[in-house]
């Protein structure tokens, strides 16, 4: 992955929480990015599959539940990033976590993503 393609997939509002919401919980779900983000289906899943043919997330199937991590193979750089951005930037999506933290019936994980 190249910086150009990873800041591209990060100047988009939508795509820039869920990774932020995604690398503060380990892993979510699409209904779960739903709640916390208050978008539809479409536009979360349509995201997601931007940022995981990118290389950004990588996701696992559970049952019914498709859950979305961060790429454990993302290189170093990047990695390094996303956690700045989270330690100086949380306020960036605390009322998005606290969104989801109201959620009922969130999926039971059986294992972690990554």
């Amino acid at each position: 992955m190249t910086p150009l393609v990873f800041f591209k997939a990060l100047a988009d509002d939508t795509r820039l929480r869920s990774i932020l919401l995604i690398q503060s919980q380990s892993e979510l779900c699409v209904c779960e990015l739903m709640t916390a983000l208050d978008e539809i289906q479409p536009k979360i899943s349509r995201h997601l599959a931007q940022l995981r043919k990118l290389g950004v997330l990588v996701d696992r199937r559970q049952g019914q539940w498709v859950f979305y991590c961060i790429n454990p193979d993302l290189p170093q750089w990047a990695a390094d990033i996303l956690q700045t951005l989270a330690q100086q930037e949380s306020q960036l999506i605390s009322a998005n976590l606290a969104e989801l933290q109201k959620m009922g019936d969130r999926p039971a994980r059986t294992s972690q993503c990554c």
